[in-house]
């Protein structure tokens, strides 16, 4: 396992993130399995473990907390709010009021009484930067949390972010978690720029883009991979963009073949090498996915690999752009893009 410094905090993190989105209902994990996935990534070098209030309503974090009981000093644990929390209108985004009682919600169910690393789901376009960083930097100083982050922020909200700690003298997010893969490779031309301006840590979410790089989508083969299940329309391979995908996963099996990698070693190594990421966030739902992406812990990929995929997904691009979650609310609300005409105006 490699280490690499978490932006600017001086914390020594693995390569390779374990996230928990899988445990619980989502991934239909128990918590034997959980903890046992938990045992073997923390044996193998992981010591991040990433997970979310709202993945499967608080069972993961509850999972979490039950498969590293004993040993939190050696984990650096992430969690992350602003997702809705039930139907109530204000159990979601960046308020104080939310952030203040969801952090006590959270470490009750991890069973801890601090998170290492606390993130903002997803931009609250309902609530001011300096609320929820105001919010932040009291948790921090209460102990509750060490550090804090954002999660698919498009980037001019996180140099926004940036300006709004500034100019108010709160504390700044240090970490963004980005979707990030050789099929979604879009951050490349504004979020990653934008975090190694700032000295921001990178956790990759997504780095084997839903299951397509896993090796198990191919063409003439039955799509039956668990996301597949809930997500159909992102797998039906009659829509163009996921045909697009399909030839690309095709062109890139035999750049891995060539290099004597498997499919998850490309993708994992392909994210892992980019100067402006930390760390890759792996999501196993079982013993063998985790044994398989562990696999690419080490691995290096040379400049002609590189190059090769260049060649099949261009940097910057984006093969699916509207599976993209830091899309501005103007582009996703027709009504946003409309000035309203003034009363009697023409």
């Amino acid at each position: 396992m490699q280490y690499r410094t978490l932006g600017r905090t001086g914390v020594q993190v693995s390569t390779l993130a374990l996230g928990a989105m899988n445990f619980g209902r989502i991934g239909r994990t128990t918590q034997d399995e959980a903890t046992a996935i938990v045992d073997a990534a923390l044996a193998a070098g992981i010591n991040l473990i990433d997970t979310a209030d709202m993945y499967s309503d608080g069972e993961s974090e509850e999972m979490v907390g039950k498969a590293i009981a004993e040993r939190r000093d050696d984990i650096v644990l992430a969690t992350k709010a602003s997702m809705p929390m039930g139907a109530e209108r204000n159990r979601q985004g960046g308020s104080r009021r939310w952030l203040v009682t969801e952090l006590d919600n959270s470490l009750r169910r991890l069973g801890v009484d601090h998170v290492d690393l606390y993130q903002i789901h997803r931009w609250d376009p309902n609530t001011s930067d300096e609320e929820t960083l105001s919010a932040l930097t009291d948790l921090q100083r209460a102990g509750k949390i060490r550090y804090f982050g954002s999660s698919t922020f498009p980037a001019y909200r996180i140099v926004q972010a940036q300006w709004a700690a500034r100019e108010n003298h709160l504390r700044p997010y240090v970490t963004e978690q980005p979707g990030y893969s050789i099929l979604q490779r879009g951050i490349e031309s504004h979020v990653l720029p934008v975090t190694e301006q700032y000295g921001l840590g990178v956790l990759a979410w997504s780095p084997l883009a839903s299951g397509w790089l896993s090796g198990a989508i191919r063409a003439g083969r039955d799509i039956t991979t668990s996301r597949s299940k809930f997500m159909p329309q992102r797998f039906d391979t009659t829509i163009p963009i996921n045909r697009a995908k399909l030839d690309a996963v095709e062109q890139l099996a035999k750049v891995a073949d060539q290099a004597g990698l498997t499919m998850i070693q490309l993708a994992l190594g392909f994210v892992t090498a980019h100067p402006g990421v930390t760390s890759a966030i792996i999501g196993p739902r079982t013993m063998d996915h985790l044994h398989s992406q562990l696999a690419a812990a080490d691995t290096v990929l040379s400049a002609d690999v590189l190059d090769a995929i260049d060649a099949i997904v261009a940097p910057g691009v984006d093969l699916a752009p509207d599976e993209k979650h830091d899309t501005p609310p103007a582009l996703l609300d027709a009504a946003l893009r409309r000035r309203s005409s003034p009363v009697g105006g023409r």
